[in-house]
């Protein structure tokens, strides 16, 4: 019923790379108006069209955008979308993979996130869904971070979504081959470089 939609959020959003299924099982959620997992996780997937956080340049001013300065960051930003495959709106702003060509490819795709400022965080966990349940529980303040783990992931399988684990303390720990931080700061280097701005 949702292949076509399924295939074009592949398209779009992973460069025609498979769907993982529990993205599968949030998206479908989230087009049939479900908004279960969305009140869990305080998640919402990326629509058809929008634009992918790292490419937006719409809040920029035409004397910001003009900046040589700031045209260094951006075309660095551009290179690092191709890296940086966002898939929804939620935690300190989007969360998605790390699919740098550096990363073993037998390996679940690494976790990341970005924020507002553009800063990287790394997110524990095999499945988006860990990540984002992880990060969840993370900021119960009423609870211990690993009962609330433990809950979400309770309330989540009886949902239909299984985690791979429901104890906190072994997680998934997300290590990356390549620096997304790093990355970034030699591409901006790279772009300032080419403007004359070193």
């Amino acid at each position: 019923m949702h292949h076509e939609r399924l295939a074009e959020f592949s398209r779009e959003r992973l460069d025609s790379r498979p769907v993982p299924k529990d993205v599968q099982a949030l998206l479908v959620a989230q087009w049939e108006g479900r908004t279960d997992f969305t009140n869990l996780l305080d998640l919402v997937f990326f629509e058809e069209g929008e634009v992918h956080p790292l490419l937006d340049t719409s809040y920029l001013s035409e004397d910001e955008l003009a900046d040589p300065e700031m045209q260094a960051i951006n075309a660095a930003a551009a290179e690092m979308a191709q890296y940086v495959k966002l898939v929804a709106k939620g935690g300190k702003g989007w969360i998605g993979y790390w699919l740098h060509p550096d990363e073993p490819a037998d390996r679940s795709w690494p976790l990341i996130e970005l924020d507002t400022e553009f800063t990287f965080w790394r997110l524990d966990g095999l499945t988006l869904t860990e990540g984002v349940a992880a990060e969840r529980a993370s900021q119960q303040e009423e609870f211990d971070t690993r009962i609330a783990f433990t809950q979400l992931a309770a309330e989540l399988a009886e949902l239909g979504l299984l985690l791979d684990t429901q104890d906190h303390d072994v997680l998934h720990e997300t290590k990356y081959e390549a620096s997304p931080e790093d990355l970034m700061e030699e591409l901006i280097e790279a772009k300032r470089e080419k403007r004359g701005l070193r």
